[in-house]
């Protein structure tokens, strides 16, 4: 039997770029495919499935209440338009096409409304909600956000991204306090993070995860906080959350992962150093590029290998290796955000020891013509 890349004609992939929802996140371990076969092989009762799972994580990660979700995209969709509606049921089937009289309009930094494969603020108009940005680009003090919200505000929306600027933004404590001063819910979009709680017990109502991406679950989503809130997200599943169900493989797949998730020995930052050293030492040997270990500029625990070239010497645009290394027989992708700045990032989390030998051969060959 041919593989699924031959049977379909896919190009083998080498994902270097880190976790990434363009080449399918990532690939969840046996035990979480084992949970998202038994959901795809039995029924349920979907109503006492997400209850029952969402109180079983509630109580792995000791907060008030927890649903899983299609995504994180769905989770601040869903969580915008549950702090809009509430509990309303007429609000419920009709936010699509009402004329709002209560409050809709999210707060949050112009810094963090960014763009991360999808607009935060196409995410937050799926909600019902009106984006207001509040300070610069690259600055957000509490008094900022503060003078931003009026009674037309629903709630503060704080994106933990390394998409989000970093820079003189205030802290996700510092808009818990701003938002219980106004007695307003603090959302946290930390899709991408690797701590399950911090955020929650920083003081914020509603934090959403992705299931596919630290957890390295399913395609799925996470939404956890305090109990009343995410019972109004709940609600969403009779709302814009319909178009966005979770499905039973994806909810006990998700479970699944979260537990072992905060059960089992994580990768270190120092294992990903030991891990790409070899690569590194290979790439220092090309004239015309140098490698070093940068850190996770959100402050994760994550190591990366950030490779620099010398585009006069070598002939090359970044942007072009970017693209070439993507379009060879193997696509091979890396985080290009720099790229204009010459720079390109090597993530080894998904990548293995004989992967990052590919890569540094892929490299060679296209400097000097040769073959890899």
């Amino acid at each position: 039997m041919s593989s699924v890349y031959e049977k379909y004609d896919l190009k083998q992939v080498i994902n270097a770029s880190g976790r990434m929802t363009i080449l399918g996140v990532s690939t969840p371990r046996a035990d979480v495919a084992e949970g998202v076969n038994t959901g795809l092989n039995h029924f349920f009762e979907m109503k006492d499935l997400v209850n029952k799972t969402g109180a079983y994580i509630a109580k792995l990660l000791n907060v008030e209440s927890a649903v899983v979700v299609s995504c994180a995209s769905a989770g601040i969709a869903q969580s915008v338009a549950a702090v809009i509606v509430k509990d309303d049921a007429w609000l419920l089937e009709n936010l699509h096409a009402a004329s709002l009289t209560v409050p809709d309009e999210i707060v949050l930094p112009k810094g963090h409304n960014v763009n991360y494969g999808a607009p935060v603020a196409t995410m937050v108009t799926m909600g019902g909600g009106k984006v207001i940005e509040a300070g610069y680009a690259n600055e957000c003090s509490a008094a900022q956000l503060a003078a931003a919200i009026t009674t037309r505000t629903a709630a503060v929306l704080y994106i933990k991204s390394h998409h989000s600027v970093q820079k003189s933004i205030l802290s996700v404590e510092e808009a818990a306090e701003v938002a219980r001063a106004h007695n307003l819910p603090l959302i946290v979009d930390a899709a991408a993070e690797e701590d399950l709680t911090c955020y929650y017990e920083m003081g914020a109502d509603l934090v959403i995860y992705s299931g596919a991406k630290a957890i390295e679950g399913p395609t799925s989503g996470l939404v956890l906080g305090k109990k009343q809130y995410v019972d109004w997200v709940k609600l969403q599943s009779g709302g814009i959350g319909r178009a966005m169900k979770v499905g039973k493989e994806g909810i006990l797949g998700l479970t699944q992962a979260i537990e072992s998730y905060i059960t089992l020995p994580k990768t270190s930052g120092q294992e990903m150093v030991d891990k790409m050293t070899p690569f590194i030492n290979s790439l220092n040997e090309i004239s015309g590029v140098s490698a070093r270990v940068v850190w996770d500029s959100a402050g994760r625990d994550i190591a990366r290998t950030e490779i620099t070239f010398d585009e006069a010497a070598l002939g090359w645009k970044t942007k072009a290796i970017v693209e070439a290394m993507k379009n060879g027989k193997i696509a091979i992708y890396f985080r290009g955000y720099r790229a204009n700045e010459g720079k390109i990032d090597v993530d080894v989390r998904s990548v293995t020891p004989s992967q990052l030998v590919t890569v540094a051969d892929c490299f060679k060959a296209l400097f000097t013509g040769e073959k890899a």
